[in-house]
């Protein structure tokens, strides 16, 4: 149907979703768009009026409709909801999404120029598209050039659900390949880089795990997942063993397997804020002129590699498993 003979239940749905939208709509190219002389656009407009009325009164979120000023010769919408992202925290969102290097350019960019049609008003789009412009250009996918989305989808699915997944898993050494029956139980995201952490199913633990006895859940980069089929089996995960991803993510901050542990060393570093940053569960046990005791529980093998990557900075060094 084209749009000089759409009805005006239609005209009027589409100018709100512009207006929804942050944009401005202009008189002469409305009538000109829908065929329309000046009469009928006013009381589009009007009708629109009254449908935001009835719908703040339900709703407590009052929506109008700015009629043209000096400054603006155009209608738009004004909303005091809360439920868009104002341009300094979308200019925020985007910056931080572009940093992490997490998806493949055809479908990051896809989502950041979602997020800046939702921002309100044009100029406010304009702008936030001028101060990533750079930053999009030069944007350098990482080495796997995976799309991800998809995978990120399944897996939570089956996560939520609690469906045993079969997954072929390629290895970083020798590129190995490893098929595996899991239960999911959390995706994670650290430093470029997508995780999902299960348990594994039918295994010999004492010939494929270096610690036979350990509790914690296998990581594996979503990336290096070659094939993922979620099954109709589901597993069942007592209450109290829930896994729950925000208190493991407290104590694995570099991906590698291993034990939970603590470790308690002395820092004699000048940034206290970045051990703190890095070990959410650091705390300051005592600090004296030679510098500051910090404890802190930890699982797995990376946190050696970032310790030593500090060099003299970090010493005295003492682990405990729990």
């Amino acid at each position: 149907m084209s749009e000089t003979k759409k009805n005006k239940a239609e005209r009027v749905l589409e100018m709100y979703l512009r207006l929804s939208q942050g944009r401005t709509i202009y008189r002469e190219e409305e009538c000109a768009r829908y065929g329309i002389d000046e009469r009928t656009f006013k009381r589009d407009i009007k009708s629109i009026k009254e449908a935001l009325e009835s719908w703040g009164a339900d709703t407590g979120i009052v929506q109008e409709i700015v009629p043209p000023d000096k400054d603006n010769k155009g209608h738009r919408l004004n909303t005091n909801a809360n439920n868009l992202l104002e341009p300094k925290e979308l200019l925020a969102v985007c910056k931080v999404l572009l940093e992490s290097r997490s998806l493949v350019k055809d479908e990051l960019f896809p989502i950041i120029d979602k997020l800046i049609e939702g921002c309100g008003g044009d100029e406010n789009r304009k702008l936030v598209k001028e101060y990533i412009g750079n930053e999009k250009l030069h944007f350098v996918e990482l080495q796997h050039h995976k799309k991800l989305l998809d995978r990120l989808w399944e897996l939570e699915r089956a996560i939520k659900e609690t469906r045993y997944t079969e997954i072929v898993y390629r290895k970083l050494k020798n590129k190995e390949k490893v098929t595996r029956k899991v239960k999911p139980v959390g995706i994670m995201f650290s430093e470029f880089y997508f995780y999902l952490t299960a348990y594994i199913e039918d295994i010999d633990r004492e010939k494929a795990f270096r610690n036979p006895d350990d509790t914690f859940p296998t990581i594996y980069r979503v990336d290096r997942l070659e094939e993922i089929k979620i099954l109709d089996e589901h597993f069942w995960v007592p209450y109290r063993e829930r896994f729950e991803e925000g208190e493991f993510r407290k104590r694995i901050q570099f991906m590698f397997g291993g034990r939970l542990r603590r470790i308690r060393f002395r820092y004699t570093g000048n940034s206290v804020e970045s051990i703190l940053d890095k070990l959410p569960t650091a705390q300051i046990i005592r600090e004296d002129d030679n510098g500051i005791i910090f404890q802190a529980e930890v699982f797995g093998d990376g946190v050696d590699k970032w310790m030593q990557s500090q060099g003299d900075y970090i010493t005295e060094v003492k682990s405990t498993l729990l």
